[in-house]
């Protein structure tokens, strides 16, 4: 049950020879694969990028008629290795993940992949999840692609150059016998446009047109001898192919400028933000005709040194604008100018930053300082410098907007989150047990790491909580306890963590957080949730895995159930019995609930039929304003707002409307012993006659008990 649907959308990969296409980048790009005759799609879900995976569960009718099969995987190393199959046929492949992460957990593969090289074209399509809005660690791919002689792509970010690295992207693969990897920032998935469409391809080989016999080759088996005759063939004979077909099909652009003293050389991926600054200075019109040239790297590795010698020989200075660090681009085209013996100077991150998402007003300034430095005839500085006083004066600190100081807005759980109780429980468990260590994992539970809760000392990866603990756990005075999202433990926690651990006779504390999908990454299925996205049942669940690799302590605890989570949590740090110990928190993630019964509700709502809702609220005069509560909980949907009583000054606890009626509030007051102010009411829409006969009667002994008190006063 993924976060977002394409059923509707889908239609248009049905498009064919010159009609139209028009709608989000990710579409697109699944439309160009099925135009490039795809045999093969795996990919693990994390970013939009990986919705290419939704589209086409979403698609499959379309993938059936052309024999394309789709494989939703355990891991981004599955994904890669999948990829295997065109090392021998002449099959295309692709697979799709979040990078730089899913590239690290796939790396093995793919460097297996590329020394062995590919017959059939293989493309990998990765999430470049760098910059402001990303979710993980702050590297980038082209290191990976440097490393592992794989040639790596960056289109600019429009439909029509997006689709086009697909298709050129497969030949490429196959004329130099190469991966390919092509690059695709998390706002380029995003964007909308159209384009050209051509018919979709049946693939060569397929499961409707399946391969006869193997082929075998013993060449392509990674093992010395072999391994080294493959090294050479990568910089001898691939290497050369790539760079010739790079040229012969201008898959770099260069568009001229006016004032040729100067150009600018940027990733493709970085095109629209410098034709944007270069617009807000004079120097570009609304349709991209540029005064200062630009040589735009649609392909970013390898570099096409006579295209570089040939845009920067009649200029005396080239702005390079490559965002992220280490700047390699920047160095090897500055090798590349020096072997040359060619002296033009190169800019860089002298102008811009270092590391950092290059935004639009990142890059402007970049290029305006660049511009003052160069000075180029023809090019009035007047306009820039203007430009940037008046940016300046309208930037403001938000403390002098608003008057006061901007309140910090952390990320959180979202309302009613199943994950949110587990660690009230261990806040309670702490006043007994003292500080526990505790180690993260990646998922929604790293919110932990946070306030109120501030639970979580150290995250090293997906599915590697339990593994993180093994250096720790014998040195520390008292259990570890790990966290692993269910997610993650079908990913990498079951070997990486359990199996390790129960081998290990390690006597530690897992918590497994089974929310039922990837939450998240977006809600995907995964083997507990009891259906693959293709609604077949799976019959796999975590109790079963954990006792299949011989973990004996096991215990499942509903979530939303403080005083029994804490209670078990507390057996697990003091029991006498060694070895692993696992709590699996089940807790349906709220977001996929509420996806999933909101349509119903509006049915039902629509129909007429009788709905009731919870609804949880604070009594007003019992609350003490002490506010436990809201640190014990973190609820985004528990408040504060003014005390009602004229004699009393503390404001009092208040749920909102965003309250989904999970109860976690009510349950912490309760296994923390707080106050009993928590009430729950239930919502009646569309009432029957017995309710309303009920409302009645609790009318009337309300208005009679009311009357009785104030006859007293």
């Amino acid at each position: 049950m993924a976060e977002r649907s394409f059923a509707k959308e889908v239609a248009s990969l049905r498009l064919g020879e010159g009609e139209v296409f028009h709608g989000e980048g990710i579409l697109a790009v699944t439309k160009a694969l099925l135009q490039s005759g795809v045999s093969y799609v795996g990919g693990y879900q994390g970013a939009p990028v990986s919705h290419v995976m939704d589209v086409f569960a979403d698609g499959r009718d379309i993938l059936d008629e052309l024999g394309v099969h789709i494989e939703h995987c355990a891991s981004e190393a599955g994904a890669a290795a999948m990829l295997g199959a065109s090392i021998n046929y002449p099959l295309r492949g692709a697979a799709a993940w979040k990078s730089t992460v899913g590239t690290n957990v796939a790396s093995d593969a793919l460097s297996n992949l590329a020394s062995a090289g590919v017959k059939g074209g293989t493309l990998i399509i990765i999430g470049e999840d760098y910059g402001e809005g990303a979710s993980i660690i702050q590297e980038r791919s082209h290191a990976f692609a440097m490393k592992s002689q794989m040639w790596l792509l960056d289109p600019r970010p429009d439909l029509p150059s997006m689709v086009r690295a697909v298709e050129k992207g497969f030949e490429l693969s196959e004329v130099s016998n190469t991966p390919v990897m092509l690059e695709l920032r998390i706002r380029a998935c995003h964007v909308y446009g159209s384009f050209t469409a051509k018919d979709n391809r049946a693939p060569e080989f397929s499961r409707n047109q399946v391969i006869q016999d193997p082929d075998f080759d013993v060449s392509k088996i990674c093992l010395p001898p072999s391994t080294y005759a493959q090294e050479k063939h990568k910089v001898e004979h691939r290497w050369p192919a790539a760079v010739k077909f790079v040229a012969e099909h201008k898959l770099n652009e260069v568009f001229e400028g006016a004032a040729d003293e100067v150009g600018i050389i940027c990733q493709g991926g970085m095109y629209n933000a410098v034709i944007r600054a270069l617009q807000q200075m004079g120097l570009a019109d609304a349709y991209g005709k540029s005064e200062i040239p630009i040589y735009v790297l649609n392909v970013t590795y390898p570099l096409v040194p006579d295209e570089i010698t040939a845009f920067c020989a009649t200029k005396r200075a080239v702005l390079v604008v490559e965002e992220g660090q280490p700047n390699y681009i920047e160095e090897a085209i500055n090798s590349i100018l020096r072997k040359a013996d060619l002296n033009t100077i190169l800019i860089g991150k002298e102008v811009l930053p270092m590391a950092g998402e290059y935004t639009g007003e990142v890059v402007t300034r970049g290029i305006a300082r660049f511009l003052e430095g160069a000075v180029p005839k023809g090019v009035s500085l007047a306009p820039i410098l203007e430009m940037q006083e008046t940016a300046a004066a309208l930037r403001h600190d938000a403390t002098e907007l608003l008057g006061e100081v901007v309140p910090a807005r952390p990320p959180g759980f979202c309302v009613g989150c199943p994950e949110r109780p587990v660690f009230s429980a261990m806040k309670l468990v702490e006043r007994d047990v003292g500080k526990m260590h505790v180690s993260a994992d990646i998922g929604c539970h790293t919110f932990s790491t946070l306030p109120p809760f501030n639970i979580g000392n150290t995250v090293l990866g997906y599915g590697l909580g339990l593994a993180s603990s093994t250096g720790i756990a014998p040195n520390f005075g008292k259990r570890v306890v790990s966290i692993m999202g269910d997610g993650g433990f079908w990913h990498n926690g079951l070997t990486s963590g359990v199996a390790n651990a129960v081998f290990n006779k390690d006597d530690s504390v897992l918590v497994v957080m089974n929310n039922g999908f990837t939450a998240a990454t977006g809600g995907q299925n995964i083997p507990s949730t009891g259906t693959n996205p293709r609604d077949e049942p799976t019959g796999q669940d975590i109790e079963g895995a954990l006792k299949g690799v011989g973990v004996e302590w096991i215990r499942k605890v509903r979530t939303y159930s403080v005083s029994e989570m804490a209670k078990t949590l507390r057996e697990a740090m003091t029991t006498d019995q060694g070895g692993l110990k696992v709590i699996v928190a089940n807790g349906e993630c709220q977001l996929a609930r509420q996806r999933r019964l909101k349509p119903l509700i509006r049915k039902d709502l629509k129909a007429g039929k009788r709905v009731v809702r919870t609804r949880f609220g604070i009594d007003d005069d019992v609350c003490t304003g002490d506010h436990s509560c809201i640190r014990l909980s973190g609820c985004p949907s528990l408040t504060v707002k003014p005390n009602p009583d004229p004699l009393r000054t503390d404001p009092v606890a208040h749920v909102d409307n965003n309250c989904v009626g999970c109860g976690l509030c009510g349950e912490v007051a309760h296994a923390a012993i707080l106050c009993p102010s928590f009430y729950r009411a239930e919502i009646v829409n569309n009432p029957n006659a017995w309710d309303r006969f009920v409302d009645r009667v609790r009318r009337k002994v309300i208005g009679f008990l009311m009357g009785r008190r104030e006859a007293a006063a």
